[in-house]
């Protein structure tokens, strides 16, 4: 018998709007295990070579994992993998919330989208029967419009509901997929592939609930972690969420201001998860914030999601959308020298609304004011609107120009890497890696991320491996170094280091994220350091959910298998060593105040780390897996297709 699983992957053709179910071998399932490595498998096979990530070849994956929907903390996480956009290589985007578990209900592990609609369409799966419907009547509607019209077409409130806003029909470069109408797909515009395929939305609803292989192992996982939780950092996290951090960025100095100038905002307090908790939190001012005003992921103890109330220049801001994560925070806010949290929140329900990424977009804003700042942009280029930092409304204005792709917001949509080579000028202010914006963890202050954010497969990434303030002397000896042991890591480093010792931090680390991503479990909940759950539990959970005897090396080969295999694709489109740079800015333009004051990236000491990370990895000097490394992560059918 098949535990954990379904045995169920869909295949839609949404070119001959044709549905076929398959159902893989247990040794297909043990090998690729669900999430991210499952959707590269179906990715590689389903895309030739060289397609274009816009066009009908692409191919878009959801995919869940063994533990989804089982009653722990962490597991309601689904995977969305294509070919993306940004940087023309391999990428994935994690979004969690209730639609991974409902999709296992419904019957399913995967689906494999291929093929482009001629007319928009949605996808209903309910008790494990899948039909394409006409979705002509949803094409320009924002995500909580859809999410009410679906809701009375179908006569259930209890269906969950994955979509592209008007953002990705108009096939914004960093158009999300939606799903509660705030938890998102952001990265790697997922949102403009489903665009590109006229799939306005996929809707789930079941009742076969999934059968563990052991559940009381499975509950008995679960009541540690609710043991473990009050008291630990844990708690203080779901208390605050996400925004928690933005205090200890600022004292570091890797709070990244005015598109990374400094890594200090002097009114970063302004913006901080303690003044969203005590002032806009949905009942906040009845004090109930922690009955209203944090939500939560299907099963999950943390409760770390915001849900917000309170308005905007007249604008309400609507718990529905959610709140305003850390990262949001800081590109509509530091990014853009913005200390106003009403106008950053309106800025992430906007976005939620529209559909995308607020990373990129927020980024791609903060570009276009240190463009304007230099007076690469002149008001006329920017349909007069004075995109000068702290300018809270134009950043709106200009937001919402961008989600509609209106005037120059037609051009900040495409991202702000394909924006400056469309004008023709303000590449030396980009901060992109693939063509993807980075995200708000600053590599001047922390070496082995830098590293990882050149290297990382689908650009820069802050979910893709520790960071290493978790990997200093105190924090091992006090807090990590058990978990840290399991995963054959001993000698803790200084946070501004680049060595032997650091690099392999990095990788190793790596490997436990991209198990994470291809087990399907919350980065937030399983990883090394400082979550809920470590290594052994990520082994344990998925052991108990399959019956295999899965253990933490295991889970590292798992890990290890998606990253190479992600590497291999990217080397098939032809992305290679050239792509694993940082932007230029980090290299040339020391930061400004604070701790991090003077501080820049040594382009020597990256590319000598580098060097030690291919290495270690098994990689040639070109960053392309060997034929020996992918034989032995069980991809030697890969290497067969590169030609390695």
């Amino acid at each position: 018998m098949l535990y954990g699983f379904t045995g169920n992957i869909l295949h839609v053709d949404l070119t001959n709007h044709t549905l076929e179910i398959e159902h893989p071998s247990a040794e297909f399932y043990r090998h690729y295990m669900g999430g991210s490595l499952m959707g590269l498998y179906y990715l590689w096979q389903n895309t030739p070579a060289n397609a274009d990530p816009l066009g009908p070849d692409n191919t878009l994956v959801f995919a869940v994992s063994a533990a989804t929907g089982l009653p722990i903390s962490g597991q309601s996480r689904c995977t969305v993998t294509c070919k993306s956009p940004s940087s023309g290589g391999a990428s994935d985007s994690q979004a969690g919330g209730f639609w991974p578990a409902e999709l296992k209900y419904a019957g399913f592990d995967a689906i494999v989208v291929k093929g482009a609609s001629d007319t928009p369409v949605y996808l209903w799966i309910n008790e494990g029967k899948a039909e394409l419907r006409d979705a002509s009547h949803l094409w320009g509607k924002t995500t909580l419009d859809v999410d009410t019209i679906l809701e009375d077409e179908l006569g259930d409130k209890r269906i969950e509901i994955a979509q592209i806003g008007p953002a990705g029909e108009k096939m914004a470069n960093f158009a999300a997929i939606m799903n509660m109408s705030n938890r998102a797909w952001g990265r790697t515009g997922t949102g403009a592939v489903m665009g590109s395929k006229k799939l306005k939305a996929i809707v789930v609803r079941g009742t076969h609930k999934v059968t563990p292989a052991d559940k009381k192992a499975v509950a008995a996982l679960s009541k540690a972690g609710a043991k473990s939780f009050p008291g630990s950092g844990m708690e203080g996290f779901g208390r605050y969420g996400t925004p928690g951090v933005v205090m200890g960025q600022q004292a570091s100095g890797g709070l990244p201001t005015r598109n990374w100038d400094a890594g200090v905002l002097a009114t970063a307090e302004s913006i901080s998860g303690e003044k969203l908790y005590d002032e806009i939190l949905r009942g906040a001012e009845a004090g109930k914030q922690d009955k209203d005003g944090r939500d939560t992921c299907y099963a999950c103890i943390v409760r770390c999601k915001r849900v917000v109330e309170s308005e905007y220049r007249n604008n309400p801001l609507r718990h529905e959308y959610g709140g305003p994560e850390y990262e949001t925070i800081a590109a509509f806010g530091s990014y853009c020298g913005i200390d106003d949290l009403h106008a950053v929140t309106y800025a992430n329900q906007l976005c939620n609304a529209y559909g995308v990424d607020t990373i990129s977009c927020g980024a791609t804003l903060s570009w276009a004011m240190e463009c304007f700042e230099n007076e690469l942009l002149n008001l006329e280029e920017t349909d007069g609107i004075e995109l000068r930092y702290g300018n809270a409304q134009a950043m709106i204005a200009m937001l919402e120009k961008t989600l509609n792709r209106e005037g120059f917001g037609d051009i900040l949509a495409d991202g702000s890497a394909k924006a400056a080579d469309r004008l023709g000028k303000g590449h030396e202010y980009l901060l992109t890696v693939k063509g993807q914006e980075l995200p708000a963890h600053m590599p001047q202050v922390k070496r082995s991320l830098g590293l990882i954010y050149a290297a990382n497969p689908f650009g820069a990434d802050h979910e893709s491996s520790d960071h290493d303030s978790s990997y200093t002397e105190k924090a091992y000896e006090r807090f990590y170094k058990d978990r840290y042991i399991q995963i054959g890591l001993h000698a803790p480093q200084p946070p501004q280091v680049l060595n032997a010792e650091k690099v392999e931090f990095a990788l190793k680390t790596q490997y436990t994220c991209s198990a994470n991503d291809t087990v399907s479990l919350c980065n937030f909940v399983y990883g090394n350091s400082w979550q809920l759950f470590g290594p052994q539990e990520m082994a344990d959970l998925t052991a108990a959910a399959t019956g295999w005897d899965v253990t933490v090396d295991e889970i590292q080969a798992i890990g290890r298998r998606r990253l190479n295999l992600m590497r291999a694709f990217n080397a098939r489109e032809g992305l290679n060593r050239d792509n694993d740079t940082l932007p230029k800015k980090l290299f040339t333009k020391p930061l400004e105040g604070g701790r991090s004051d003077g501080i820049l990236i040594d382009p020597e000491e990256l590319q000598a780390g580098l060097a030690i990370y291919y290495e270690q990895a098994g990689w040639n000097t070109n960053g392309t897996p060997t034929r020996a490394t992918l034989e032995d992560a069980g991809l030697a059918w890969a290497a067969d297709d590169l030609g390695v």
